[in-house]
Formats: structure tokens, sequence, C-alpha cells
């Protein structure tokens, strides 16, 4: 599975349990996002957490909330999954870069996610 398929897995995964579904059940879809609220969803993880993480801006803190692999190895596949032209060894641009693109890949798959967000 892709890096971005494990990042909505693992949010659809936490709206199904927390019965936090916008509308509808099926995860599915062809639009499997559509029923989520992102930024209501990930802030609910987030505050379980014991570690102050700031999932609004970081990449590697979204990974964190969401309890995947945020190593640089896996960030480099994500960007690589983007098509990231950048230089995948100067991280801080490529995470900023990555933070914007799964934000705008979510709400492409019909997730609601804040504006301020997206690009």
């Amino acid at each position: 599975m892709s890096v971005f398929g494990k990042i909505m897995d693992a949010i659809i995964g936490a709206a199904k349990s927390a019965g936090s579904l916008i509308t509808g059940t099926s995860a599915q879809a062809a639009e499997p996002m559509a029923q989520v609220d992102v930024e209501k969803v990930v802030s609910d993880l987030a505050a379980q957490k014991k570690e102050k993480l700031d999932w609004r801006k970081s990449i590697v803190d979204l990974m964190k909330v969401l309890d995947l692999d945020s190593s640089l190895k896996n960030r480099q596949a994500l960007a690589q999954e983007f098509g990231y032209t950048g230089d995948m060894n100067d991280s801080a641009k490529m995470n900023i870069w990555l933070h914007r693109q799964v934000m705008n890949k979510l709400a492409e798959n019909g997730g609601k996610v804040p504006a301020d967000l997206k690009d």
C-alpha cells in the first residue's frame, strides 16, 4: 500500500471508530474520504497523544498522530508518490511541500479539509 493510502486509511479508520463520519458509511466508494471531517478526526487523535504534535503544520507530526512511520525514508517515498522534483535531502522544504500535498490530496478525495491547509 502507498504511504498516502496508509494516511487515508488511518484517518478513515479513526473516523469510523469515533463514529464521526459526516454522512454515509462506505469507505470503499469512489470518494472514500467524502464522509470525513479531516480536521476533527486528526485533532481528536492529536488530543489523545502525550506529546504535543503540530499536525496542522508538520508532516512528521501528522504522521505521528496517525501512528505511521514518519522517518525520512518514508517521507521520501511519499514525496516520490506525489512526484516531488526538489532535493529530497532538503527535508525542510520537502516536508512543507509534502504537508500541503497531503492536505490537497485528502481534499481531492472528498475529505473536508480547512482552506488554510490547502493550496
